[in-house]
């Protein structure tokens, strides 16, 4: 078994050392991911400048081959694939902090299952909620061996990846949840340059309803949330209504 490991966080990361390393336990582990930190970037694909490729062996992942890529995380997962080969499983993080509910639209960790899903490699995102006093990327990496195994014997239909999101704490057990509300409550903050000119921060809260079966409710509680995601973004329920409307057209 081959296991092509990735996140937004960058190489340089501790989830996904703890990551890499727990992997081994499955098979082949080899790992492609950002040189900085890529957070927040969604599903970008480089197209309009050429990209670096470079093997880091001071990244801390001893005989793991490991490589750093001056890209988003879907750009590593694509020139992981096509440069070292097709992995049976792409696994992404350990992410440092949650991605509940609408982060999934701008998260780099869950993009990189993205683009393993949509290139038919079943992928998984990890993602640890970092509200606790201590990291412990050692036993969310644990659970991810576990998770990454059933998958593997289990299988996942063609376009669903897996989005995990790990507690703080030691977890009471696994919850399979829907999405919530989370999301970044925006703000725009505006300062001035040294020579007076405005600049802008685009910063935020995290909000969302702590409703029964979601991945917040989950979390919130000290479970772990595994919530199956869906390429396929077409709100089928809407399909016959707005047939109805393009007839008036």
């Amino acid at each position: 078994m081959r296991i092509l490991v990735s996140n937004d966080d960058g190489i340089f990361s501790p989830g996904i050392k703890a990551l890499g390393l727990a992997m081994r336990a499955l098979g082949e582990v080899y790992v492609v991911a950002p040189d900085v930190e890529q957070s927040a970037v969604g599903h970008g694909i480089t197209v309009r400048r050429p990209l670096r490729f470079k093997h880091t062996a001071s990244a801390g992942f001893g005989e793991i081959p490991a490589y750093r890529v001056d890209g988003t995380p879907a750009d590593c997962v694509v020139l992981g694939v096509h440069l070292l080969g097709r992995p049976d499983l792409v696994v992404s993080g350990i992410n440092i902090g949650v991605n509940l509910g609408l982060d999934l639209t701008h998260s780099g960790t869950v993009a990189a299952a993205l683009e393993g899903t949509s290139l038919g490699i079943p992928s998984i995102a990890f993602s640890l909620d970092t509200s606790g006093e201590e990291l412990n990327f050692a036993e969310a990496a644990a659970w991810a061996v576990r998770i990454a195994r059933l998958v593997m014997a289990k299988g996942l239909p063609k376009g669903v990846l897996l989005n995990v999101n790990f507690p703080p704490g030691p977890p009471k057990g696994v919850m399979v949840t829907r999405l919530s509300t989370h999301h970044w409550e925006d703000k725009v903050v505006e300062r001035l340059d040294p020579e007076g000119r405005p600049y802008y921060w685009i910063a935020g809260t995290p909000v969302g309803e702590e409703e029964e079966g979601t991945d917040l409710f989950a979390v919130r509680r000290g479970y772990i949330s595994i919530t199956p995601v869906s390429l396929d973004f077409t709100a089928g329920e809407l399909l016959a209504e707005v047939r109805r409307w393009v007839a008036e057209l």
